[in-house]
């Protein structure tokens, strides 16, 4: 029974830890590494509005394909969304290190290459959690 409760409190542990990596973010550095690689395509900030892409307000924590004046979502966006896709922060990690690992096909994926610095993720992610 003790090593039960044991292994409960190291799983426990190990999942907090895990979701740590994404606190670790610099939101200014994020801020600048988001102009440098999103902004072509995307907005976020004040007065926000699509652009090639969504804009980016709130999306962490939100279900994907959901921007209501944004009307060029893909089909395996839609798809997502039907799915009940969240952008949570792992989600945003893994979509921004490689698009086509999620939607090989998306619009996203063939134009970008993605991001492989998790470091500079981490960033984009925690600057993206202030918008």
């Amino acid at each position: 029974m003790r090593s039960g409760l044991c292994l409960a409190v190291a799983m426990t542990a190990l999942m907090a830890l895990g979701g740590s990596a994404f606190a670790a973010g610099d939101a200014a550095k994020g801020k600048a590494a988001f102009a440098a690689k999103c902004a072509i395509c995307h907005q976020a900030g004040l007065g926000a509005k699509p652009w090639v892409g969504p804009e980016l307000n709130g999306i962490v924590g939100r279900n994907a394909a959901i921007v209501a004046n944004y009307t060029m979502y893909s089909d395996g966006l839609k798809k997502l969304r039907e799915s009940g896709f969240v952008w949570t922060e792992e989600n945003m990690d893994k979509w921004i290190a490689d698009p086509k690992a999620i939607l090989p096909n998306s619009p996203m994926a063939l134009a970008f290459q993605g991001i492989p610095d998790a470091n500079e993720r981490a960033d984009i992610i925690a600057y993206l959690k202030t918008q």
